[in-house]
């Protein structure tokens, strides 16, 4: 007994001292915290009304009902509307910080990049996309971008071969007669077809599948894996511990894909060296493919493979977002697509290059304002690596700095910032491409840091040309194809938003050949 009650008094001492040390270093970091906060004149941004601020019950379920309804990107205008351009929220036992100011996201994306993190992404993504561009951060990230960016230059996206192959192929799909289709499926295999023949040098014709083809088993896999990825996303490191087989089957369904055409490059690696170098004797030249360029600076396959899936993902969806909500939006504004009709019929019907794309003015003013209004990815986020400031959002006034602290999640958004009416007028709403041009009525628009369709600093889209270019070609093809287009669908844009941004009912329309 007098040993238990030994055992019990030096537990308790044990216990004691853990306490004391525990409050002695919140103590330290309060007072360190507190210094670095003054020094830089920080002051607290408002918060959002909530009943309890630990577990943040209120904001899981309005966010849960919001992803239901298809309204998560209204649900977070709301907020900033009603609560400021910066405010916080308090979930999971965290503060939050969220923000749709442009000089707040300049700084977390370049003034201050290194203060800056990923966070948990490679938990959400790391199954279906590994260590990739998108889902690393430091010296990895840093690699891969290097490895890829060479890859995206005027040379190797100016052949439109291939994208005219795929266009006529999403062409067949389309009825003749003036009834109903749904352009935005169609996108999506065509933007699957082109993205897998530039990456892989073997398109996997999702456009012409059968049924339980191959084909139609990856895109299927592909696309339930992302739909996963993005609830993933919404748990962190939770979802390791959240069985899910389905999930982990379309991953290996993916992976065994694009291994396939890793193992085959890394194989026949140095005899198409040589062809190649016997194909320049002859003056002959060696069709671009993605990965075998890359396969020329590393020999890592399951490097080559998640950069290969990273890419794909973000070539294949953001574009194909992009033209099913351009389309959505001329379905609704006859006196645009009469004015891009124009601009397209001074081509003469000749198809399209990349210095002809380039000089259509008012064809980028439209992708300008689809890309405001419905930006590819609309919300991200990053964790601050160390204590570090946002410099606006706090105090009365919200100019003032505002201090985050190491580990708090920095939530920013686009699509709120590009629909702020302080930047681009009363008239934010509304999808008008003249506000793009030189002579617009308000002047010359100058956004800056204000418009991010593609992000901004160092992680700024390095495929940002190659989705510009392959929705430029489409738009003009079925513009030279077809004379007339009327809105089928009757119901006001809603979002369909999991890892990137599409139109929540899609883009039906009836179109009449010329």
């Amino acid at each position: 007994m007098g040993l238990q009650i030994l055992a019990l008094a030096g537990a308790g001492i044990i216990g004691a001292l853990f306490a004391r040390l525990l409050m002695s270093w919140a103590v330290i970091y309060y007072k360190k915290t507190f210094k670095y906060s003054r020094e830089h004149g920080c002051e607290l941004p408002p918060k959002y009304p909530q009943n309890e601020r630990f577990i943040g019950y209120q904001i899981i379920g309005e966010g849960t009902k919001a992803a239901a309804e298809k309204r998560v990107l209204e649900m977070s205008m709301g907020r900033y509307d009603t609560t400021g351009h910066t405010y916080t929220v308090a979930a999971m036992g965290s503060t939050i910080f969220l923000t749709r100011d442009p000089e707040n996201i300049k700084t977390v994306l370049a003034t201050n990049f290194k203060d800056f993190g990923l966070g948990q992404r490679i938990y959400a993504f790391g199954p279906l996309l590994g260590h990739g561009i998108f889902t690393s951060d430091g010296a990895h990230w840093e690699h891969s971008r290097a490895l890829i960016r060479p890859n995206f230059n005027k040379a190797h996206l100016a052949n439109f071969e291939s994208a005219e192959t795929h266009f006529q192929h999403l062409v067949a799909k389309v009825p003749t007669d003036g009834s109903t289709v749904d352009l935005q499926p169609l996108f999506f295999n065509m933007t699957l077809d082109s993205a897998t023949e530039f990456l892989f040098g073997q398109s996997i014709d999702s456009q012409l599948a059968a049924e339980g083809s191959e084909s139609e088993k990856f895109s299927h896999a592909f696309d339930y894996a992302q739909v996963r990825v993005q609830h993933r996303n919404r748990v962190g490191r939770l979802a390791s511990l959240i069985p899910d087989p389905e999930f982990k089957a379309a991953c290996e369904t993916v992976h065994a894909f694009a291994d396939r055409y890793v193992a085959k490059t890394l194989k026949n690696r140095d005899q198409e060296k040589s062809s190649l170098v016997d194909m320049e004797k002859v003056g002959e030249k060696k069709r671009y493919v993605f990965l075998d360029e890359v396969a020329k600076e590393t020999s890592d396959p399951k490097q080559l493979c998640d950069e290969m899936l990273n890419i794909l993902l973000a070539g294949r969806d953001t574009t194909a977002g992009l033209l099913g909500n351009v389309f959505h939006c001329l379905a609704r504004h006859p006196k645009v697509w009469k004015k891009l009709m124009a601009e397209v019929d001074e081509l003469e019907g000749k198809i399209p290059n990349y210095e002809t794309l380039r000089d259509m003015k008012y064809l980028k003013f439209v992708l300008n304002e689809a890309l405001r209004l419905y930006p590819g990815i609309p919300t991200n986020a990053r964790i601050a690596l160390k204590d570090t400031i946002l410099p606006r959002g706090g105090g009365p006034t919200g100019t003032a700095p505002v201090f985050v602290p190491k580990d708090s999640l920095v939530v920013y958004s686009t699509y709120s910032m590009h629909r702020r009416r302080d930047i681009y007028g009363d008239n934010a709403d509304e999808f008008i491409p003249e506000r793009w041009a030189a002579d617009a009525p308000t002047g010359p628009l100058r956004p800056g840091w204000g418009y991010l369709p593609f992000n901004g600093g160092p992680r700024i889209c390095v495929g940002q040309q190659y989705a510009l270019t392959e929705a430029s070609y489409t738009i003009v093809r079925l513009l030279q194809t077809y004379g007339s287009i009327e809105n089928r669908d009757g119901e006001p844009w809603v979002e369909g938003y999991g890892l990137t941004l599409c139109s929540g009912n899609g883009a039906k329309v009836a179109l009449k050949l010329r």
